[in-house]
């Protein structure tokens, strides 16, 4: 992966009787680390009591077993794992937030990113609120303390609430008697939800954590949809279905799920195999072995190879304990991880014409060193392969692409690219394609072809409060 950022990842559970919750959570936490490796937090609600403990650093190195041990047991608890898309990598920006309130406390975690944050936080600000992060997951917990306000119910105050945000959010929302769970009307982000054996609900970003964690998966939360659980069992509200199109983020099949995960009723192993295909008939290459990536462009790497006929082999191995060189908050730590995080099998490659594949290129940085890994390896030529268009315009829904002078693809041809990245040729999936990876044109590809599905954000400074703080 060529140095990207994904979102987050949110788990939920709701018991109908107090039990050490935080383990399960933990667990599904640990399913969803590939989503966000900055930080993570988990909140327990213990008889209408929440606490909290979240911080800097990979679920294993948050939750040490004394910290899980000081978590009570609690009928609700939920979890975050986190990638700053909006807000800088510090505690105070970690997830679940927690919120006090006239009408109780609240519990909430966020996966996506609101395209209309900034003009909520300015009126927000204006009107007396004081905010403790620079993150939009706040400005989404003032709209829905404000809105409880003045509605019956938590229930209501969310759903007056996703009248006002814009954007990407899949949601957990805990409050002293019930765990929400809502999909923003587009349906960017994923979100499902399953039970366990004894009974429980479980609400996760993906499905895979589902399974990590021994529940059944019973299916995707809709679009707009917002589940209620309670002690009254499971509720659903429709208000903001089908008011929208459907625009889940094709990049989630691509690269950000894991490939075991079911988004949508469409397998994401299958979505890349198909990649890998049609990668194999727009961009064919005469070559020896097909080899791919690690981790996410493996599965795009066998579907070229089962279309093409060329066998598939290993010719990179990855470190498994080097964190995502895509989900690196800076430039240098993006360098060094690549250094130390893949190697090459030279019997594999030496002497042999190459096609490499991979699931994206962004800077060029990441691709143009796993070039020159397998050139000191002994390849005769290296035919580069993208399982996905090239990125040309800004995501303002959770992919931390925010700056058209910092995308390769901006500036420089295919040719350029491949030139300066030392490869022999290169050939991007073409952007018609995309549809036929999940069967059905509800996605959302704007990063690919500019075409955005809600307004574009007058101010697209995604660290302007973080240098505003700075400053002060």
């Amino acid at each position: 992966m060529s140095t990207l950022h994904e979102e987050c990842g949110v788990f939920g559970i709701f018991s109908q009787s107090n039990s050490p919750l935080a383990e399960t959570v933990y667990y599904g936490l640990y399913a969803l680390q590939h989503r966000g490796q900055e930080g993570c937090g988990i909140a327990v609600c213990e008889d209408g009591v929440i606490t909290a403990h979240k911080d800097v650093g990979l679920v294993g190195e948050v939750f040490s077993p004394r910290e899980l041990s000081a978590l009570p047991c609690g009928n609700m608890a939920v979890g975050h794992v986190r990638y700053s898309t909006t807000g800088g990598n510090e505690r105070r920006n970690c997830q679940p937030i927690v919120v006090n309130h006239q009408k109780g406390r609240m519990a909430l975690a966020h996966n996506g990113n609101l395209s209309n944050a900034g003009e909520l936080r300015s009126e927000l600000e204006l009107s007396g609120a004081i905010f403790h992060t620079t993150s939009d997951t706040e400005i989404i917990a003032y709209m829905i303390t404000r809105q409880r306000l003045r509605c019956g119910s938590i229930e209501d105050a969310v759903s007056a609430a996703m009248e006002v945000i814009e954007g990407a959010y899949s949601l957990i929302v805990m409050s002293p008697s019930k765990l929400i769970a809502c999909r923003d009307p587009f349906g960017f982000r994923p979100l499902c939800y399953g039970q366990m054996p004894d009974g429980s609900y479980v609400v996760a970003s993906e499905s895979c954590a589902l399974t990590a964690v021994g529940a059944r998966f019973i299916r995707d939360i809709e679009a707009g949809e917002m589940l209620v659980f309670s002690k009254d069992g499971v509720r659903s509200v429709r208000t903001h279905c089908n008011t929208k199109p459907r625009q889940i983020c094709i990049f989630e099949y691509i690269y950000f799920a894991r490939p075991d995960s079911v988004i949508d009723g469409v397998s994401v192993h299958e979505a890349r195999l198909r990649a890998g295909r049609i990668l194999a008939q727009s961009c064919p290459a005469d070559a020896d072995i097909v080899i791919g990536v690690p981790d996410s462009g493996l599965d795009a790497a066998l579907g070229f190879s089962q279309e093409s006929g060329i066998p598939y082999g290993i010719g990179l191995i990855k470190n498994k304990y080097i964190a995502r060189t895509f989900i690196s908050p800076t430039q240098s730590s993006r360098t060094d991880k690549v250094r130390i995080k893949l190697s090459a099998v030279r019997s594999s490659v030496e002497g042999k014409r190459v096609v490499l594949v991979d699931d994206s290129i962004v800077r060029g940085t990441t691709g143009g060193r796993i070039v020159s890994l397998l050139r000191e390896a002994g390849a005769k030529e290296i035919h580069f392969r993208v399982s996905a268009p090239p990125f040309l315009h800004p995501c303002y829904y959770g992919t931390d692409i925010d700056s058209e002078e910092n995308l390769i693809a901006c500036r420089r041809s295919p040719q350029e690219i491949a030139a300066q990245m030392g490869a022999d040729s290169l050939g991007y999936l073409p952007l018609e394609k995309l549809s036929g990876l999940i069967g059905h044109s509800g996605c959302c590809k704007a990063c690919f072809g500019g075409r955005y599905p809600t307004a574009v954000p007058k101010s697209a400074v995604k660290d302007k409060y973080e240098m505003k703080i700075q400053k002060e």
